[in-house]
């Protein structure tokens, strides 16, 4: 059973920036596509950023497009958020998972809050 712990969240002001963590610890990290999802009160989970298992490929929310990065170092097995130009609307409690072989995010960090003042 992978263990996800995200890290890195907080408050900030807007158009600042913040970098979230996710250490993965057991399974083999290298083998999962990861993603990054965030939920905002009373909204729903949204997809925010994934990556493919080699880092190689990633995909982006188009409401993040251009202010945020998804990386990956399979050496320490780590994968990071890099959030810039920080909006208020991306205030929410954001959460690493982890893609099992059959497709889907089965494992999940306790989430970080991150929350932008305007």
């Amino acid at each position: 059973q992978v263990q996800l712990v995200e890290s890195g969240g907080g408050l900030v002001q807007a158009g600042g920036s913040l970098r979230l963590s996710c250490a993965v610890s057991q399974g083999t990290f290298s083998r999962y596509a990861m993603a990054w999802f965030r939920q905002a009160p009373g909204k729903e989970r949204e997809f925010v950023a994934q990556i493919s298992w080699s880092g190689a490929i990633s995909y982006l929310a188009d409401s993040v497009k251009g202010r945020f990065t998804i990386s990956r170092d399979n050496a320490k097995n780590m994968v990071y958020l890099q959030m810039n130009s920080l909006k208020p609307e991306d205030t929410a409690v954001y959460y690493c998972a982890a893609q099992d072989p059959g497709g889907s995010f089965s494992s999940w960090g306790q989430g970080t809050q991150v929350t932008v003042s305007a």
